[in-house]
């Protein structure tokens, strides 16, 4: 790990300013991403700006739903009764997530922000775009049983790691940040950005800008919404393949629906073909059967991870027949 230097911010003004003053800092919250990174070579900052005594912890509710602050932990949020009453998906995405250890320690704000666990974007030997821009992707031709199906491009074909994001794309999520300018409000389904030509860019976060919440907005289908995760084994594993679906059903008729995916593109992957598929049909096995051929259209794989195309297909009909009450 390269020397760095370390300081503690007291307030969200003198985070920002303390990195604005130096391009290489970075902030660290629970340090479960950026201090693994930068015992790889991967991050080399010159400067941590520890974010932790900022007041950005709360969890409140409010008639709309829930706003939680970017420095509350996964534990915190998956033992809040009112995200599990309102958000199942999400408290189901978290407990699946990492280990009990981590998810003490991890923020919801550094979880959404965290980097692609790609081997090859991890090890500083191998060429990678994301990691150092113009020197390929060695995913391409190699090993890459992991990687994307869909939204990759020719400088990248990573998976983005999150099961939170994923399952936050079933509500009307909006990222709430701090910058220069003042404070934005991001839609959740515009945060992250695909890779096209430059992969180096990974969400829509201009330098030095701090998340500092997110809100969820309840609706009918966030109340019935499911989180599924399908992976190599049952405890501390990304995903090959995860699905967020999200129902409102009535008269035994679908009225609204979402189809979230993960570990098959290199952010978290709204269908919105499926959910086309789902609504006004009857919410019964062979409408959640086109569906889930609706959201692997248009998907391919590399080789090794061909089969994440079909594996998609059962899962998003699985998870459909979850959120529908009829798994």
């Amino acid at each position: 790990m390269n020397a760095f230097r370390y300081a503690r911010a007291r307030d969200v003004a003198g985070a920002m300013a303390t990195v604005a003053a130096d391009p290489r800092a970075k902030y660290v919250a629970g340090g479960t991403n950026v201090v693994d990174l930068m015992k790889e070579y991967v991050e080399q900052p010159s400067l941590l700006v520890d974010i932790t005594a900022l007041p950005l912890r709360a969890i409140t509710h409010s008639s709309d739903g829930v706003r939680i602050g970017a420095l509350a932990t996964m534990s915190e949020v998956a033992d809040h009764p009112e995200v599990a009453a309102l958000f199942p998906a999400v408290v189901q995405a978290l407990l699946l997530s990492a280990s009990p250890q981590l998810r003490n320690m991890a923020t919801i704000g550094g979880n959404v922000m965290q980097r692609t666990r790609c081997a090859y974007f991890r090890d500083i030997s191998q060429p990678c775009n994301k990691r150092a821009p113009g020197s390929g992707c060695a995913a391409l031709r190699g090993v890459n049983r992991q990687h994307a199906v869909v939204g990759g491009s020719e400088q990248c074909i990573c998976t983005h790691p999150s099961d939170l994001a994923v399952a936050l794309l079933t509500t009307d999520a909006i990222v709430h940040a701090q910058g220069r300018t003042g404070e934005r409000q991001i839609p959740f389904d515009r945060f992250h950005v695909l890779p096209g030509a430059t992969p180096q860019r990974e969400t829509v976060l201009e330098s030095g800008e701090l998340i500092t919440a997110i809100q969820l907005l309840k609706s009918p289908l966030t109340k019935s919404s499911y989180y599924l995760k399908v992976r190599d084994r049952a405890s501390y594993e990304f995903a090959l393949v995860s699905v967020a679906a999200g129902l409102d059903v009535a008269g035994g008729a679908v009225r609204a629906a979402r189809v979230a995916l993960g570990g098959v593109a290199p952010t978290p992957w709204r269908s919105h073909e499926a959910e086309t598929a789902l609504v006004g049909q009857p919410a019964n096995a062979a409408t959640f059967a086109a569906a889930a051929q609706a959201a692997t259209r248009g998907m391919r794989g590399y080789g090794e991870n061909d089969f994440k195309v079909a594996l998609t297909r059962r899962a998003v009909a699985r998870a459909l027949a979850h959120a529908g009450g009829i798994g």
